[in-house]
C-alpha cells in the first residue's frame, strides 16, 4: 500500500539507456546504465545513476539512487528561481536565468526534464561545455540549488 503512495508522489523520466560492454576471458559482458531523474514537482528532484544486467534492473536502480539523493528546490511565487546562476560540474557548464511569468521552461534536454520535474515553471536556460547528460545533470541541481541560496 505505501508502495503506491510513494509512486503517485514522485514523477520518474528516464533519461538516457547505454549498452555497456567489458572484455572478459569468455568474451564480452553486456549491461546497462541507466540515468534517471525523479521529482515531485514541488520543489524536490534527485538524479539517479543504476547499472544492471538488463534494462528494468537498471532502471529500478537509478530510481533508488535519485531518491536516496533528493534536494531541495526553492522556487519564487511566479514559479522561476531566486537569481542567476552560472554553474558548473566537470566540464559540463549551465547558465539558470530567471524568467517572467508566462515564458515557460526554455531550456534543451536534461535541463528542461529536471526543471519541469523540480516544479519550476519559467527559466531560461543554456548548456555549455560538454554534451555529456550525467555531469549536465549534475550541474543543473547544483546550478537549482545555488539559487534558491541568498
Amino acid at each position: 500500500m505505501d508502495r503506491q503512495r510513494e509512486e503517485k508522489l514522485y514523477e520518474e523520466k528516464v533519461i538516457e539507456i547505454n549498452r555497456v560492454s567489458r572484455t572478459v576471458k569468455g568474451g564480452k559482458r553486456i549491461s546497462f546504465r541507466a540515468l534517471v531523474i525523479v521529482g515531485n514537482r514541488a520543489g524536490k528532484v534527485g538524479v539517479g545513476i543504476g547499472k544492471g544486467k538488463e534494462v528494468a534492473l537498471a532502471i529500478k536502480k537509478a530510481v533508488s539512487c535519485a531518491k536516496k539523493n533528493f534536494r531541495e528546490i526553492k522556487i519564487d511565487e511566479n514559479g522561476s528561481i531566486g537569481h542567476e546562476v552560472l554553474s558548473q560540474f566537470g566540464p559540463a557548464k549551465v547558465l539558470l536565468r530567471r524568467a517572467p511569468e508566462g515564458t515557460s521552461i526554455i531550456a534543451g534536454g536534461v535541463v528542461r526534464a529536471i526543471c519541469e520535474l523540480s516544479g519550476v515553471k519559467n527559466l531560461v536556460a543554456k548548456s555549455f561545455g560538454s554534451n555529456n547528460k550525467i555531469n549536465t545533470a549534475k550541474a543543473t541541481i547544483h546550478g537549482l540549488v545555488r539559487a534558491g541560496e541568498k
